[in-house]
């Protein structure tokens, strides 16, 4: 046990818009038409929202061979998919239902549009990532595409400074970073000499945005949220960076580093958008009983609003 503790807990944090929508798509997809329905890729980057689905009766696929009951409804997830992937579900006949974020679906015009205009893309973000899979298979054989994630890779881009370039950014990095990167490539190609534009999602800048400011009053940060979650990383490397001296990335209350804690005055707390609110009020439940006096406070940076229709 140990003295009193502030505890500040960041809003916005947890779900955002399309984490809802995909969770709910699916929802309604297997009340409408039972189990199975299969899902192409994990809906969101959570462990908990996963296995929770996957005992309603959904299976999880990452190629179209295989789905064993071509009968049964294919949910994209909101990271969305490849353009050969509609494609492939078309020939097939399969009953797709798209649970991609709209907000990734705004990226995945952008990068048609670009190509159109016969520009060569620049994508930052990260290769292997769903979003990125998805975003770069919008474009055919022809187009001519680089995806950078560093400042390091925008000078080692083998591209005349006159190239016409285009770019769209991944939507759950880290805004700073994302800035540092677009400054560099504005230095490197003379037609950005206006470029504004960021592809960064609302609900990532505002998670950021309330990470720094606990991590202003908190001595050490815990981000709840799953280790393959972009958006959940990216928290936990924003509240080092923006001052605290210790950050934890965990999935639930049974990851809590509660020997690290021991001594800690100020601690904060944020959620990454495909963590479920009942997984903060666990952790918060947990560290109830560890900590003898635990003073809670508020942070908000932001009012979220927005909703997508499912």
């Amino acid at each position: 046990m140990t003295e009193t503790t502030d505890l500040y807990m960041a809003f916005p944090r947890g779900f955002c818009a399309g984490v809802k929508r995909a969770i709910s798509l699916v929802e309604k997809t297997l009340a409408e038409y039972g189990r199975p329905v299969f899902v192409h890729h994990e809906i969101v980057h959570n462990r908990h929202v996963v296995e929770k689905l996957k005992t309603q009766g959904v299976i999880f696929i990452e190629r179209l061979d295989e789905i064993s009951d071509l009968s049964r409804p294919l949910v994209i997830s909101a990271h969305g998919a490849a353009a050969e992937v509609y494609a492939d579900a078309a020939k097939l006949g399969l009953k797709l239902i798209d649970a991609t974020c709209p907000l990734v679906e705004k990226v995945h015009r952008q990068i048609r549009k670009l190509a159109q205009q016969e520009k060569t893309i620049i994508v930052i973000g990260k290769a292997n990532h769903p979003e990125i899979i998805g975003t770069v298979g919008q474009l055919g054989p022809d187009s001519k595409v680089f995806v950078i994630n560093s400042e390091t890779e925008v000078q080692n881009l083998p591209l005349e400074q006159n190239t016409k370039v285009g770019i769209v950014t991944q939507t759950t990095l880290a805004v700073d970073e994302v800035e540092k990167i677009t400054a560099a490539l504005k230095q490197k190609f003379t037609c950005l000499k206006d470029f504004r534009r960021s592809d960064v999602c609302y609900a990532t800048t505002h998670r950021q945005k309330a990470v720094k400011a606990i991590a202003e009053k908190a001595e050490a940060v815990i981000v709840i949220g799953s280790k393959n979650s972009s958006n959940s990383l990216q928290l936990k490397k924003t509240a080092l960076t923006a001052g605290a001296l210790k950050a934890w990335l965990i999935d639930d209350a049974s990851e809590l580093p509660l020997a690290d804690l021991k001594g800690i005055k100020n601690l904060g707390i944020s959620a990454g958008a495909s963590a479920p609110e009942h997984l903060v009020e666990q952790v918060v439940d947990t560290l109830r009983q560890y900590y003898r006096n635990l003073k809670i406070h508020d942070v908000t940076v932001a009012e979220e609003h927005i909703e997508f229709k499912s």
